[in-house]
């Protein structure tokens, strides 16, 4: 099996095209206006320019733009975090606000200095949003906070409409592709998250093309189902640099499909597959009915409080 990059040609079914229109750079000034980071900047999404210039979403990265974390897969810079910045939920709900954002994905770095790995400033992110915005679903996606269940509990007090916590890669890889996370952890904080909200949506993603076998996915469905998730994405690894992982192969937009559909015969009640699917790809598309009908249920008590202030 070839290991070196370089030797692998990317296929054309990767290749993108770049769409910087008036909409991408109005976005993009807004975030360094706000000081805010964008998971679609650091990580080098490669579907920056289809979100940002025609669907006009973009997912949050707060708790700053250093991770803890040196996981072998990942683009955001490693090294010592700055200060919380106690400021960045109000701007990143002013900017949500001012982009007029049906629905949010809030995102952040490994913050393990943390004692609550972030779960404050994470809860009050949605609540800022959710005052400024009480129409718009907000999708969270934390890292695992070490299995702190308390701190758990503080992010889902907030009431978020998903919750997203990504496996990454199959079981036998997780030791190789990811830094301080384990398999088990993760699908257990998603099973947590189920015995905590019941009614909350749950998501996870995996990355291929790091030589897992399909029989590998197909393990990783069962077990993500057997921990009551929802929602599953799939999408292609791809090399941020020489310092990471190498590319095993390229997955033909036909065999992920044929992942779609094993997966939604299986349960899930939504999957995305494809080469360029990432864990926040049209994620305002992935908003199910549960969540739907969590937020119907809430803008009527927004009203009826309305009408009461009124009478």
């Amino acid at each position: 099996m070839v290991r070196n990059y370089q030797h692998i040609r990317k296929p054309e079914w990767l290749k993108t095209d770049l769409k910087t229109n008036k909409s991408y750079n109005g976005l993009k000034k807004l975030m360094r206006e706000k000081q805010l980071n964008t998971v679609c900047e650091e990580a080098r999404c490669p579907n920056i320019h289809e979100c940002w210039s025609e669907r006009q979403t973009a997912t949050f990265m707060i708790l700053g733009n250093v991770c803890t974390r040196g996981c072998r897969f990942c683009a955001v810079a490693t090294g010592r975090p700055s200060e919380l910045d106690w400021g960045e939920p109000e701007r990143v709900a002013e900017s949500v606000e001012i982009m007029g954002l049906k629905h949010a994905v809030i995102t952040a770095v490994a913050r393990d200095d943390l004692n609550d790995g972030g779960a404050a400033v994470f809860a009050e992110t949605v609540r800022a949003i959710r005052r400024k915005n009480p129409g718009c679903t907000i999708e969270i996606l934390p890292s695992d906070m070490k299995g702190d269940y308390e701190s758990l509990y503080t992010l889902m007090n907030s009431e978020p409409d998903i919750f997203n916590h990504n496996i990454e890669t199959v079981r036998r890889l997780t030791r190789k592709v990811r830094s301080v996370a384990t398999y088990e952890r993760s699908l257990k904080l998603l099973e947590r998250v189920k015995e905590i909200a019941p009614n909350t949506p749950t998501k996870s993603s995996i990355m291929v093309g790091l030589g897992e076998t399909k029989d590998e996915i197909v393990e990783a469905m069962d077990d993500l189902l057997a921990h009551n998730v929802d929602i599953m994405t799939i999408g292609q690894y791809m090399q941020p640099s020489k310092n990471h992982l190498n590319i095993e192969r390229y997955y033909h937009p036909d065999e992920f499909e044929e992942l779609k559909q094993i997966a939604l015969e299986k349960g899930f009640r939504h999957c995305e597959s494809g080469p360029l699917v990432r864990s926040s790809y049209h994620a305002d598309e992935q908003v199910n009915a549960a969540s739907k009908q969590n937020r119907i249920k809430y803008m009527k008590g927004i009203e009826e409080q309305e009408q009461e202030k009124v009478f």
